[in-house]
This record gives structure tokens, C-alpha cells and sequence, in this order.
């Protein structure tokens, strides 16, 4: 797939229309520390069935499945992190009915296995860059990566690069708009994410303006922290966001998704729309 085919992947996932992805936050895994071993894995399947089912009923255009509660995060997760995240997807395969993403924070190879074993059409992680982080100097392979996707058999599912890693400072101190545009140009994703500092704080406005401004003809989206009374402004910039704090139980990140609240925030993305 050549240069004209970066966004034709993306849109053959997710249409031409601002994207909104609705993340599907699963339980912490076997053998991490906030692992809660009463319930299990029947537990994490009916956690995130619920959580699945209130985004699709709200209208997501998409959603992703995502390890947040494996902390402290790392590079490299245990074989067992990987397998068990795909033993809840299969269980739940027949039930999702819009596409679906996955991301195994914060390991490349193994979020595209993951994406490749399941059937997910997309694939978000951190690809490009140096930072120094919360989990130590950070230094992801995007080439590694993407051939992996290849010999998998998978040239077909999107891979949606990060550029303003969470709990973390790059050590790249070009600007991020120069960084966003030398990723394009490296390593060929997707989608371009423009994140705040942690999970559910927002991306500058700034951040988000600038990194579009470069990449007019990629698709940018806000990463982290859109809320209700933002996402409107955040759309009108950008082509799309991933949320999932903002549809929490009191806005919660730890919390379950709460219907009607992913309900409000759908509703107003069509507004915006």
C-alpha cells in the first residue's frame, strides 16, 4: 500500500466523518498487582460485556479494548497479559457490532498480536520516539512493528501512532508538530494521536491546532481527556478522538462506563457533526 493508500486504510475502517472511539477499559490481567482474583476472568467478561454493550447502544462509531488497569505499566507484558486480553475479546466477538481496536500498554508487538489474533481493525500504541518515562527511558520500534503486522498477514489493519506519549517527556526536543510530521514521513501510520500528560487529561488545544496544521491530509485525533462540554470544540479541530474517562461513573477512569452519560456524550457529537 503506497502513500496515497495511508488514509484510504483509515477510512476504510471508519468512514470519512469525525471518528469518535469509545474505550472498553478491561480489568487488570493475570499476575498484575491490581488483579482481582474473586472474580476472574467470567468477571472481566461480564465488566466489559456491560461496558461494550452501553457504547454500542450510545452509538460509537468504534471501540477499543485497553489494559489501563494493568500498573504499573510495561514495555514488555507478560505472555499471559496478551492471551488473557484475547481469551475476553473472543468471548465477546459475536457481540460487537461496530469495529473494534486494541491496545496492550505499552508493548507494540504485542498490541499488533493482540489486533492480528482477534480481528481488530486498528491498532493504537506508542511506535515512534524516545522518552523518559514513569516505566524508564522509553524506545519503541516502529519498524519492528509494522512488519510484524505484515508477516501476520494483517497489512489491512490500521496502526494509529501516539506522538505525545502519557507519563511521559520526550527527549526529542524538536516541537511536536516537527515530530508528528517526521512520523508520517518514517513510518507511514494511519492516524497521528495527540494525548495530555495521563489517561483522561486533555491534549492542548494548541497541541491539537498545531499537529493538524502540519498534517492536513492525515487524520489527527484527540487521544485523551475530550469531555462533554469539549468535544465540540475538540472536532472542530480534530478528525476524530478516543475517550473513555469522560464516560465513566462520575467521570471516573476506574469506574464502569456509565450509559447515560456515553449516551449525553454521543449526543453531542452528533450536534457537532
Amino acid at each position: 500500500m503506497g502513500e496515497e493508500g495511508l488514509t484510504q486504510r483509515f477510512q476504510n475502517v471508519f468512514g470519512t466523518g469525525k471518528t469518535v472511539i469509545g474505550m472498553v477499559h478491561l480489568a487488570a490481567m493475570p499476575g498484575t498487582p491490581l488483579r482481582d482474583a474473586d472474580r476472574g476472568l467470567e468477571g472481566m467478561i461480564e465488566d466489559a460485556r456491560a461496558d461494550l454493550l452501553a457504547l454500542q447502544a450510545a452509538g460509537f462509531d468504534a471501540v477499543m479494548f485497553g489494559n489501563e488497569n494493568d500498573r504499573p505499566y510495561e514495555f514488555q507484558v507478560d505472555t499471559a497479559t496478551t492471551a488473557a486480553m484475547a481469551f475476553v475479546i473472543g468471548q465477546l466477538r459475536a457481540e460487537i457490532t461496530v469495529p473494534f481496536g486494541v491496545n496492550v500498554l505499552w508493548d507494540p508487538m504485542a498490541s499488533v498480536a493482540l489486533g492480528a489474533a482477534t480481528g481488530a481493525r486498528f491498532v493504537r500504541e506508542i511506535f515512534t520516539g524516545t522518552y523518559a518515562s514513569d516505566m524508564g527511558v522509553w524506545s519503541p520500534d516502529a519498524g519492528q512493528a509494522m512488519r510484524y503486522r505484515d508477516r501476520l498477514g494483517r497489512e489491512d489493519m490500521a496502526m494509529l501512532y501516539n506522538v505525545s506519549a502519557e507519563f511521559a517527556h520526550s527527549l526529542d526536543q524538536r516541537p511536536l508538530p516537527d515530530r508528528a510530521r517526521s512520523a508520517v514521513f518514517s513510518s507511514i501510520p494511519d492516524a497521528v494521536l495527540v494525548s495530555g500528560q495521563i489517561t483522561g487529561e486533555a491534549a492542548a488545544m494548541s497541541d491539537l491546532e498545531a499537529v493538524k496544521a502540519v498534517l492536513p491530509d492525515i487524520p489527527v485525533l484527540a487521544n485523551t481527556g475530550v469531555k462533554h462540554d469539549t468535544v465540540a470544540e475538540v472536532l472542530s479541530i480534530a478528525d476524530g478522538c478516543i475517550v473513555g474517562s469522560s464516560l465513566k461513573v462520575d467521570g471516573d477512569t476506574w469506574k464502569p462506563v456509565d450509559p447515560e452519560r456515553a449516551k449525553d456524550f454521543m449526543d453531542r457529537v452528533r450536534q457537532a457533526r
